[in-house]
């Protein structure tokens, strides 16, 4: 049917969001709990590798690392479950809507390295340097996670330039 169809965002210029999928994106309250979240659990995701990086080159600092890295997981829980009610409001989808595909796979990687982590520490699976590399994976997939983000946000100010008439559109 005309005009129901998903936009196709890795086709260059193609909208990521339809008329009504912006509508639903501005209306939406979980739009500024993901505009908070994200850019707190990268801060705290940076202090965090600076903490892991510390306590590998000196020894030092292993429970305030282990304390950033819970509340970096704390953090990504939470914007995993407000990211997945966000995005059932704008594409009626809880994940892997069209337009956020591999958005949701890598950030699926992410949260069961995560996962494994909160797993590995509390058993006592790994000792410490081992949940230090652990981390530091779980934090690099993240960074490739984030970059995704920042993606789908320079498209989508392309695509509200480009309704306002202020960008010409590029095929």
């Amino acid at each position: 049917m005309a005009g129901t169809a998903q936009p196709a965002p890795l086709r260059r210029g193609a909208p990521l969001y339809t008329p009504d999928q912006r509508r639903r994106r501005d209306a939406s309250p979980w739009t500024m709990v993901q505009g908070v979240l994200a850019p707190l659990q990268l801060l705290v995701c940076l202090a965090s590798i600076g903490l892991v990086a510390r306590y590998l080159a000196t020894g030092e600092g292993w429970g305030v690392a282990v304390g950033s890295v819970l509340l970096k997981t704390f953090l990504l829980y939470a914007i995993m479950i407000t990211g997945s009610l966000w995005e059932h409001d704008v594409f009626g989808m809880y994940l892997f809507a069209p337009a956020f595909f591999w958005e949701d796979v890598v950030s699926f990687v992410v949260l069961g390295l995560h996962t494994y982590y909160l797993a590995a520490w509390g058993f006592g699976w790994l000792g410490p340097r081992g949940l230090s590399v652990l981390v530091l994976t779980a934090y690099a997939t993240y960074l490739v996670n984030a970059a995704q983000f920042l993606w789908k946000l320079r498209l989508a100010r392309r695509d509200a330039a480009m309704a306002t008439g202020r960008m010409e559109a590029t095929a």
